[in-house]
Order: structure tokens, then C-alpha cells, then sequence
């Protein structure tokens, strides 16, 4: 059973800024034929909005497991976990990160969550994972993880 799911899609701007392969397309293309420009733009920018929704990444919390993108961590292994928003989620992805960690991060979503992992056989001490609901995702993964405890 699923008791949090979040896919990180991008941000607005991002699919506005990448429509700039149309005119760059055009620009490039024109000059050999008029219709091959525009064809060869919106072509271009249809595949790049593809790979934008394909290369979202999800983050699932189950009664056993959390996912995060392509990764799996039991939730026996999980110790305390931590949100952070503005200038502290600045702190954790750079002043205040361990060369070690394990990072799901997204420049478009600004907070993230810090997961300390209990595994001493894990060389990496946290996962540091970009989420828009660092309260909720947190609240889930105790939710979880008391029942998992019980």
C-alpha cells in the first residue's frame, strides 16, 4: 500500500525556457528549406518534453520500503529524518553535505529531506532527497515506519 507518492516534474520555466529549441531550429534549418525549420523545431522540442516527463522521478513510501527515483531502502534501515525549506535546504545540499551522501536532487524544487540511514555497513550516512512536501513526505515516513517498529 502506498502511503505518500510525489513525482518531481519540472518546474514551469523549464518547459518554457527549453521551447527556445523551436526558433534555434528555425534559425538553423530555414536557410535549407522553409518547412523543414519549423518541422524539424517542434520536433525537437516535442522529444525534449518527453525526456523532461520520463526523467521525472517519483518518491513512493510503502508500509515496507521507500523509493526514491531509481533507488530502494528498507525502512528498517531508515534512522531520523529531517525537512528543510529555503536557506536550511541550501545549507544541506551544499554547506553542510557529506561528500558521501546519496543525493535525489532537483534544481527546481527547492526543499529537501535529510534520511540518516542505521546500516553500518553502508558507507553512505544520509540520502538527502529534493521534495515540494518536506512535512508531509517526513510525516509519512515515520507513519511508516512506527508501523513497520510494531
Amino acid at each position: 500500500m502506498t502511503i505518500y507518492h510525489e513525482r518531481l516534474w519540472a518546474s514551469p520555466w523549464v518547459f518554457i525556457s527549453t521551447a527556445l529549441v523551436i526558433p534555434a531550429s528555425i534559425l538553423v534549418f530555414l536557410p535549407i528549406n522553409q518547412l523543414a525549420g519549423p518541422v524539424v523545431g517542434i520536433g525537437l522540442y516535442a522529444a525534449v518534453l518527453v525526456l523532461i516527463a520520463v526523467g521525472s522521478p517519483t518518491i513512493e513510501v510503502t508500509e515496507t520500503t521507500l523509493t526514491a527515483g531509481r533507488a530502494r531502502l528498507p525502512l528498517g534501515l531508515i534512522g531520523s529524518v529531517a525537512g528543510f525549506r529555503d536557506e536550511l535546504a541550501t545549507e544541506q545540499r551544499g554547506t553542510k553535505l557529506d561528500a558521501r551522501a546519496w543525493l535525489l536532487i532537483r534544481g527546481w524544487v527547492t526543499s529537501v529531506v535529510r534520511i540518516d540511514l542505521n546500516d553500518p555497513d553502508d558507507p553512505t550516512p544520509y540520502w538527502i532527497v529534493s521534495t515540494r512536501n518536506p512535512e508531509q513526505l517526513v510525516e509519512a515516513l515515520d507513519s511508516a515506519r512506527s508501523r513497520v517498529g510494531s
